[in-house]
């Protein structure tokens, strides 16, 4: 735990820049629901994969943008064009494996009947687990993460390992990793 220069307790990570306040604060840990916000969140943690989240919350209104507000039927709709376009967006990583699998992952999830919200949350644990008190007490990986991840890999989603799957669970609210002693913990579920 530690302390910012506003004297408030929050995760060790959250600190070092205002956007991590805000989004740490204000939108990690906190229930996401519905087709579109899911499919924001996860093609923003693809785009993450390597780089700093920073990076990606700094860019994000830009990844809005490009990608048409995240409408999963819209950007299922994108085709060679569009990932030419997205390929020369300084406000965006340009980076073809991602924009691709983004446009893919679009395509899958407007495929699937019970849509992607209720799939990604069918795997959220059941229960409550025990408050981390360090960064170190906070997983990686879960076994819900892996089936998640096995479970999209399935349906032709792309770039969603274990890793991003459980970064997406913590993202979404699907688990609650804030430390025990953080401000924003208490109003997270």
């Amino acid at each position: 735990m530690s302390i910012g220069p506003d004297g408030v307790k929050r995760c060790p990570w959250a600190h070092s820049a205002p956007e991590y306040i805000d989004y740490h604060d204000n939108e990690w840990g906190r229930e996401v629901r519905g087709d579109d916000e899911v499919f924001e969140r996860m093609v923003l943690e693809a785009f993450q994969s390597g780089l700093s989240w920073i990076t990606i919350l700094r860019k994000r209104e830009k990844f809005r943008a490009a990608f048409a507000g995240f409408s999963l039927d819209r950007v299922a709709a994108f085709g060679a064009r569009d990932v030419e376009r997205l390929l020369v967006d300084p406000g965006i990583i340009r980076n073809r494996a991602k924009i691709e699998a983004a446009i893919a992952n679009a395509r899958a999830a407007a495929d699937l009947p019970e849509g992607l919200s209720a799939l990604v949350w069918s795997f959220a644990p059941t229960g409550r687990r025990k408050a981390p008190k360090t960064p170190a007490e906070v997983p990686a990986v879960t076994p819900e993460s892996t089936a998640m991840a096995k479970a999209l890999k399935a349906k032709g989603f792309r770039f969603i390992g274990p890793t991003t799957a459980y970064a997406h669970m913590q993202a979404t609210g699907m688990v609650n990793d804030h430390l025990r002693d953080c401000v924003a913990r208490q109003s997270c579920p």
